[in-house]
């Protein structure tokens, strides 16, 4: 398969699902390379629309380790193109950053504008529906754009770390599916616990991390560029983030929402990866916890 060996698990191999790990340099490449090893195509059909949700909780660029790059953005579009399909970037506001500022000064109009995609910040979006969080554990509805619940997401995030979740990762960056612009009222509800409850009414098709350039220390946003040279991508959203985790040196089952997100059953915990071993792409990503995470233990 394409040259990988794959790197089995203790788990049965029908119980697990597949998560790409591609090491190679910025570039369109380890991208192709991480999709084609996910089956992409499957995972999208039956599909009309397509938003690729990006990371752009500042107007930093991606070499900081804070922003989706570009690159595998467009990668991912250009994969896409043979795909009866028709495809957004979006994102929304947050209460620091201007959506549409982060996605001009990083370099994403650019990209969209060459490659002929168009760009919706969903916060502008009129028509929204609200969905009930079946058991959620601290919110009873999440309120989104209709156009995102009639079409597949695909969480285009970064490798980094968070202050308040341990990483931010696929399932976190799907926060910012919410158009609200002031989401600090959900981090005073308990962060983790939000990211599950939309997790748990809101699921990426595709996860597609990446590890280009990811970010340590003081995550989100003023942590440490980490040079990684790494694409991390699968359909199983717990699964793509636990994998992730453990590469940054992380127990993702002390990670309060990716464990949460297993308990609840909303993807698999563990993973048979193909590509680079665990062992091989690991790196001790450094850490600082918020003093709000630090009274909640």
């Amino acid at each position: 398969m394409n040259g990988y060996k794959l790197s089995f698990v203790d788990v049965g191999m029908q119980e697990s699902p597949v998560v790409a790990v591609v090491r190679g340099d910025r570039g369109h490449k380890p991208v192709f390379e991480a999709l084609d090893l996910i089956d992409y195509r499957r995972a999208l059909a039956g599909y009309d629309t397509v938003l690729i949700k990006v990371n752009f909780i500042t107007t930093k660029t991606w070499d900081t380790g804070a922003t989706t790059d570009p690159i595998v953005v467009e990668a991912i579009i250009r994969k896409l193109a043979d795909l009866p399909v028709k495809v957004y970037v979006v994102e929304s506001d947050a209460m620091i950053t201007n959506a549409d500022k982060a996605f001009e000064v990083t370099g994403m109009k650019d990209m969209c504008r060459r490659n002929g995609v168009e760009w919706l910040n969903l916060r502008h979006l009129q028509d929204k529906v609200t969905l009930e969080v079946p058991n959620g554990e601290v919110l009873k509805t999440v309120t989104v754009p209709r156009l995102v619940t009639e079409s597949a997401v695909i969480s285009a995030a970064k490798l980094k770390t968070h202050v308040d979740t341990t990483v931010t990762l696929g399932m976190k960056n799907m926060f910012g599916l919410l158009p609200d612009k002031f989401k600090g009222k959900y981090h005073l509800k308990d962060i983790s616990k939000v990211v599950v409850d939309i997790n748990t009414v809101l699921h990426p098709a595709l996860t597609v991390i990446d590890g280009f350039v990811g970010m340590e220390g003081k995550g989100p946003i003023d942590g440490t560029p980490v040079q990684m040279n790494l694409i991390i991508a699968g359909t199983d959203p717990v699964a793509t983030d636990a994998t992730a985790a453990r590469i940054m040196g992380f127990n993702p089952y002390e990670i309060t929402h990716i464990r949460k997100a297993y308990e609840k059953g909303l993807g698999k915990s563990e993973a048979h990866i193909i590509g680079e071993k665990i062992e091989a792409a690991l790196k001790q990503f450094k850490k600082i916890e918020s003093l709000l995470s630090r009274q909640r233990k």
